[in-house]
């Protein structure tokens, strides 16, 4: 399969990784750190109902990436993906971490004393967002190349050198660390129907490896700690909408530490609604050329990316006339475009994120409001030039979503 992301080295990995979870090592750790978690999250019904599925997904991702660990012997591997099949094999989901639907995350692991040599093909058009972040242990970035100043040749393709070296004249050059520990690869697909992944290769450059691979039974007890390192991260992660009021829009982060990225803003925040209730968000880009607004639930994963506008970006969204956006959260579809679908929650967390300002850095201007109205007097409270949909068009922007969205996806 001649694919950027389905490729045969992702999907060999991705067995290993389901044999991994059969270990016994591997086993007991679902029970326990699934005990550990439901104490520390105090989920009300909605979040619990979600939490067995959830839970398969953020454990397998556990095993997807920690079994790509070894610098010696670095693969590139996507995670977060969705369920599918490899012939008569089930595939579970691997989303973590409040994952952006938008984005195709893909993961090599480096040491900072060796070399690496870096190959791929940029597709056209070029996506929207493309970073190459180096991080250390601690996910705080070492370095990090922007993927739209990659230097190609005529047929799109490049070269990234990386070590501990400066760039002298070479282009494409990352410079490593002793601290870096792995890189992290964002492909931003803003729109769906027409944007591709990037293709990658990773070489490491010199002999043989110094050590041998981890012996099996060493690799379940590396998973294993991934397991509870996952749980306990999205707890933490999500403390920081957590701790402000319920329906408001209060964190913002703008930071390179602890897996945020250089050059993006981040505005977190928890919605508990009833019913009858919505949230309208309204939204001032700054100029950014990127922006989505995605709904996750506590376990970290979103819901519904496929076949419901459970996250909406510029490219599914319709402005108001000034420029800025604004999107109504409710259970209910309420007749509204830019309709943000909590997949029958009436709870969850969002992560709204902007990225790529014309001068490099965000602006003032950046914000996101929110205020809660009930949903008869919804017309009241919106824009007069809200664009509205039928049923038929509702059903029309899902077959396009659905349709978009599974090209990143061929196995179906």
């Amino acid at each position: 399969m001649n694919h950027p992301v389905a490729t045969s080295i992702q999907h060999e990995h991705e067995r290993r990784a389901l044999e991994l979870t059969y270990h016994p090592v591997v086993k007991a750790a679902f029970d326990r750190v699934a005990t550990r978690w439901l104490a520390k999250a105090g989920p009300g019904p909605d979040m619990r109902s979600c939490f067995e599925a959830a839970f398969e997904e953020v454990m397998f991702a556990a095993a997807v990436w920690s079994l790509n660990q070894d610098p010696l012997r670095p693969q590139v591997i996507a995670i977060t993906r969705l369920e599918h099949r490899l012939g008569e094999l089930r595939i579970p989901g691997s989303r973590w971490g409040i994952d952006n639907p938008d984005s195709v995350y893909r993961v090599i692991p480096i040491a900072g004393d060796e070399r690496y040599r870096i190959s791929g093909r940029v597709a056209e058009p070029r996506l929207s967002e493309n970073y190459f972040t180096l991080w250390d242990e601690s996910f705080n970035t070492v370095d990090v190349l922007n993927g739209s100043e990659l230097l190609l040749d005529g047929e799109r393709r490049f070269t990234i050198t990386v070590d501990g070296d400066p760039a002298g004249d070479r282009p494409n050059h990352i410079r490593s660390a002793p601290a870096a520990k792995e890189f992290y690869i964002r492909d931003v697909v803003q729109d769906w129907s027409v944007e591709t992944p990037n293709e990658f290769e990773i070489e490491r450059l010199g002999g043989e490896p110094s050590r041998p691979a981890l012996a099996l039974d060493e690799q379940a007890e590396l998973t294993a700690a991934f397991m509870l390192r996952y749980a306990d991260s999205t707890v933490r992660w999500n403390q920081q909408a957590y701790d402000k009021p319920a329906n408001e829009l209060q964190f913002k982060i703008d930071r390179e530490t602890d897996g945020a990225l250089r050059n993006q803003i981040y505005i977190l925040g928890h919605f508990d609604l009833e019913d009858d209730r919505a949230l309208i968000i309204d939204v001032n880009t700054g100029g950014a050329g990127y922006f989505v607004a995605p709904i996750t639930n506590c376990w970290g994963t979103t819901n519904d990316i496929v076949h419901r506008t459970s996250s909406l970006n510029l490219a599914q969204s319709v402005p108001n006339a000034d420029g800025s956006y604004t999107f109504v959260l409710a259970k209910q579809d309420p007749g509204v475009h830019n309709w943000l679908d909590p997949c029958d929650m009436g709870e969850g967390i969002l992560t709204l994120r902007w990225a790529e300002f014309s001068e490099g850095r965000p602006t003032p201007e950046v914000a996101a409001t929110s205020r809660v109205v009930s949903l008869p007097k919804l017309g009241d409270a919106l824009p007069e030039e809200t664009t509205f949909v039928t049923p038929e068009e509702r059903a029309q922007q899902s077959a396009i979503r659905a349709a978009g969205y599974m090209r990143r996806l061929p196995e179906g």
